[in-house]
């Protein structure tokens, strides 16, 4: 790989003539410049962004660092990350990602992260969730996306979960379905808690009893995805569904209702309507009936992060970002 050397060589000009043409370009004249990138460009020479460091730079400016959670082993990251790495070019910026797995020493990836001197951090979990913030990354402006600050208040975005099962829970009410049956997601998760609040009031707007409906838990683990068909089958007596409709924690649980109620000759939509969630990335079209569902917004969600450092913004409030409502053919 080309060094400054060989730059400055091929340009037949100063070490520091070439680095001014990488740094400060405004600061030589035309022709000096026009004969430093043209050494650039037969060399292929890349900048070292390392070494700029060393020589006493503070941070890299117009960087974003991303700090992801658990948030690279699910196709949703493919969401967040093209977000953020798209909003940040288009005003000039840069983003890198540095994956944090749960075995990972949390100070030595915030320290690996902090190593490259960001101007910005967006710390990033997969599955809402609240998450204690290492005081380090507090030293630069920081904003959380798709997770909340266990301690201190700190700037996060995340999807609003009560308004979007409710806008889904009411427009399967407003088909006329009456008896659902609810599959929830294991019952400390956050996103349950606020996904059932809205459950609830679209119940109730509609003179309704929710707490009289159906309510199974799965328990937390993906291994427990394969409890669903005999929690399905378990309100199936004699092959015959007690209720007209499920309402799926997610889109996976969705998955699986599709294949029991198949398997059984029941008809979805006309004999049992079903709602998912999440919208999963790449899937939720191929459902057959096409699933209605809720989209989980975390392109958005990685938009207005990355514009939040992008802006300066100083605010340390949780904003909720809308969960819209996807009508297909399952309803």
């Amino acid at each position: 790989m080309a060094s400054l050397k060989d730059v400055a060589k091929r340009a037949n000009v100063s070490l520091m003539t070439v680095s001014r043409a990488l740094n400060s370009p405004e600061r030589l004249r035309p022709d000096t410049l026009a004969c430093v990138q043209a050494a650039i460009n037969e060399l292929n020479y890349v900048p070292d962004l390392s070494a700029k460091k060393i020589r006493g730079a503070r941070a890299t400016p117009k960087t974003i660092g991303v700090l992801a959670l658990d948030t690279v082993t699910t196709p949703f990251s493919v969401e967040i990350a093209l977000s953020i790495e798209e909003t940040a070019r288009a005003h000039g910026w840069n983003s890198f990602v540095v994956n944090m797995f749960s075995d990972d020493s949390p100070e030595k990836i915030v320290d690996l992260l902090l190593s490259h001197r960001p101007g910005g951090i967006i710390y990033t979990t997969m599955g809402l969730r609240q998450v204690p913030v290492p005081a380090k990354l507090l030293t630069l402006p920081c904003v959380l996306a798709n997770c909340e600050s266990l301690h201190q208040p700190v700037a996060s975005y995340i999807p609003d979960d009560e308004q979007g099962q409710y806008e889904g829970v009411k427009a399967l009410l407003k088909a006329g379905y009456r008896r659902p049956l609810c599959l929830h997601l294991p019952f400390a998760r956050l996103a349950t808690v606020r996904r059932q609040k809205g459950l609830t009031r679209a119940g109730l707007e509609a003179g309704l009893s929710p707490e009289t409906w159906i309510h199974c838990y799965m328990q937390d683990g993906d291994a427990h995805y394969q409890d669903i068909p005999a929690m399905i089958e378990a309100q199936m007596p004699q092959g015959k569904p007690t209720f007209d409709c499920v309402i799926c924690g997610n889109d996976r649980i969705a998955f699986l209702v599709y294949q029991t109620l198949l398997s059984h000759g029941i008809r979805i939509p006309t004999d049992v309507g079903v709602l998912g969630y999440d919208n999963m990335v790449g899937i939720g079209d191929l459902f057959l009936p096409p699933l209605s569902t809720v989209q989980l917004p975390h392109y958005e969600i990685g938009r207005l992060s990355a514009l939040h450092i992008i802006n300066g913004d100083s605010h340390r409030e949780t904003v909720r970002v809308a969960s819209p409502w996807l009508h297909r053919a399952s309803i």
